[in-house]
């Protein structure tokens, strides 16, 4: 996918049955995250870069993948979602800024 091109995107599998078990749970979630956004300046491919960068740096596979695919949607290309990792090297370490690449490379070579 090219930076701006919309992809219908499924939630994981295990976010649609924490939804299903928990609804009341994900819409506070999903409320917080809204108003997360909405309660500065910042753009939204800005937003998800900087939540790629957290999500690396608590190893967290699963929403580096999230924010990877939300990155892309929101305009950001290839080349700037690896740079948000590559920068973490000197605080988050190489081996996890390893890990997180290969994470986002498992979205992007994929076709995302």
């Amino acid at each position: 996918m090219k930076g701006g091109e919309t992809m219908p995107r499924k939630p994981h599998e295990h976010y649609l049955k924490l939804r299903e078990r928990h609804p009341g749970l994900i819409t506070a979630v999903e409320t917080l995250g809204k108003a997360a956004q909405a309660a500065g300046p910042l753009d939204e491919k800005t937003v998800h870069l900087i939540q790629l960068g957290a999500a690396a740096a608590i190893r967290s596979h699963g929403s580096t993948h999230s924010h990877t695919v939300r990155a892309l949607e929101a305009g950001a290309t290839p080349e700037e979602i690896r740079h948000a990792v590559i920068v973490l090297t000197s605080t988050i370490g190489f081996p996890t800024a390893a890990a997180a690449l290969s994470w986002v490379d498992d979205v992007i070579e994929r076709g995302y």
